[in-house]
């Protein structure tokens, strides 16, 4: 099984996402899955112009002369595609967008019904990645990820593919958090995190006792708010400070 976790965060390498993406790709790794993370802010990615020319004149490429050409191709030959990325403004990144915009090429420009009557692209390909999607946010509550999910779920039905498993984890800066009271926590959900790797792997999914573990708050709701507006009143303090030294 070859599994291609894409990164949207532009923090890259340093972000929670990535954590998360870490994590879970241990698990599969160990189970035996081919596992590779690209970090997108790293790439070149240009915007899609609407063109249509990877329609007409060059089917199935792209004219931009850019990093998508091999990150295509890494979607495509990939059995499952990580769609990882923080919430912003209630969706994903604009790296990650860009990237997604630029999957017009695997489509056909004709259209079809799928199961359910709705009109979609025709394939161009046999066969397409499933995809899983990875996010992260700064706020408590699960609720926020309710865009991101719907819009994930339109994407794939287009791309005659699914989403077919889903991590979501609120108060995600807590990931990189050293507070000791902490750290057995942030070590808990970390090794939840390859369990699922190691579960998807081996079963082509994630259990339902992982997946309750996964969704648990890492932080009961009122302490973390309560702690967050501490730190930010700190630092607002202190570039206050600075300014009037």
């Amino acid at each position: 099984m070859k599994i291609t976790a894409f990164n949207g965060s532009p923090r890259a390498k340093r972000s929670n996402t990535g954590i998360m993406v870490d994590e879970f790709l241990a698990g599969a790794s160990k189970a035996g899955a081919d596992t590779k993370q690209i970090y997108l802010s790293t790439k070149k990615i240009g915007s899609c112009m609407g063109c249509f020319k990877c329609w007409i004149h060059t089917p199935g490429k792209c004219i931009i002369k850019d990093d998508m050409t091999e990150l295509l191709e890494e979607v495509i030959t990939s059995d499952l595609i990580i769609m990882a990325t923080p919430l912003y403004v209630d969706g994903v990144t604009g790296i990650m967008k860009h990237f997604m915009d630029r999957f017009i090429p695997l489509a056909d420009p004709r259209f079809e019904k799928d199961e359910n009557g709705g009109w979609r692209h025709k394939k161009r390909f046999t066969k397409y990645p499933d995809i899983m999607v990875i996010s992260n946010c700064g706020m408590p509550g699960r609720e926020h990820f309710q865009v991101l999910e719907l819009h994930f779920r339109r994407m794939a039905r287009n791309f005659h593919s699914s989403v077919i498993a889903e991590i979501y984890i609120d108060t995600g800066e807590l990931l990189k958090n050293l507070i000791p009271l902490l750290k057995p926590v942030i070590a808990s959900y970390k090794k939840n995190l390859r369990n699922a790797g190691v579960e998807f792997v081996e079963s082509g999914k994630i259990s339902d006792k992982t997946s309750k573990k996964l969704s648990k708050p890492l932080l009961e709701e009122d302490m973390f708010i309560r702690e967050a507006n501490k730190y930010w009143d700190k630092q607002l303090k202190s570039i206050k400070s600075e300014e009037n030294s």
